[in-house]
């Protein structure tokens, strides 16, 4: 059997890489400009290895009852590792991802291509405008894993932004997005007082050592009309490999203060991580 080995492409944003690894035979690390982006391995598509995705995929196990198909939005593409976990999980689900990286999405279906039945449909568009298109009240869930780079597009960030995701759920739908910060969280604050602003329900989901502002690192925001299941998921989350604690409520708004929402007109990316912190979108 030949060797895997490394692929590098340019693509619209960058140069990306995919990495085979090592320990698993078909299992594959994407970097875009160095920044890891997604691990995904062919034969294993339940097996996710960054720790905001493992967040996120206990966000999906608690989006319905166990088995039950889903109506997915994916902003941000990447190798397709979520989309990939969600139709593993949930036959039957239908999937939609959004991408402004053609060529990426190029890459990933030539080098790391879908079973034919997964039943996910790539889109080459960008997410806010997608949105501003989608059909509404059409998603069950909403997934927004987007960056240039290791930053998320300040267009992505605003109450007009968070309007259009709500649009798009369904009366009982979920939004749940990758962020990534650090102390003392103005950015991070910023979110959560902008999606407060349209979501009668909020969550997040984040190590403790990052909430409590010792290192950057990425946070997994939920928001909804509709309770959140917290319990559950803080037991799942607590106990995971890689343990992570779910704030709401009190302490979720205690934490926001008194940040304020973010309009279109003065959105910025989220922050740069700091040279060596491990933030991968």
């Amino acid at each position: 059997m030949s060797e895997a080995i490394p692929v590098i492409r340019t693509v619209d944003h960058g140069t990306a890489r995919l990495l085979p690894d090592v320990d698993r035979e078909r299992a594959w690390l994407l970097t875009v400009d160095g920044a890891p982006q997604s691990y995904v391995d062919l034969d294993e598509p339940t097996h996710l290895e960054f720790e905001y995705t493992r967040r996120l995929g206990h966000v999906v196990d608690r989006a319905a009852d166990e088995g039950d198909p889903l109506t997915v939005l994916h902003l941000g593409g990447g190798a397709l590792t979520l989309p990939r976990y969600v139709s593993a999980t949930r036959p039957g689900s239908a999937q939609e991802v959004v991408d402004a990286d053609g060529a990426l999405l190029a890459l990933v279906a030539e080098e790391l291509p879908l079973p034919a039945e997964a039943g996910i449909t790539v889109h080459d568009a960008d997410a806010r405008d997608w949105l501003a298109s989608a059909p509404a009240h059409s998603v069950d869930l909403l997934i927004a894993d987007v960056f240039g780079g290791s930053r998320v597009p300040a267009h992505l960030t605003s109450v007009e932004y968070a309007r259009l995701a709500e649009r798009v759920l369904r009366a009982d739908g979920l939004y749940a997005a990758n962020l990534a910060d650090g102390a003392p969280f103005a950015f991070l604050r910023s979110q959560l007082a902008t999606f407060a602003s349209v979501f009668e329900e909020l969550a997040l989901i984040a190590e403790p050592s990052v909430l409590r502002g010792r290192r950057f690192g990425n946070a997994v925001l939920l928001a909804s009309h509709a309770p959140i299941d917290t319990a559950a998921l803080a037991r799942r989350t607590a106990s995971d490999a890689f343990p992570a604690r779910v704030e709401h409520g009190a302490s979720l708004r205690r934490f926001t203060g008194a940040a304020p929402v973010v309009r279109d007109a003065d959105a910025v990316a989220s922050p740069e991580p700091p040279a060596g912190a491990f933030s991968v979108g």
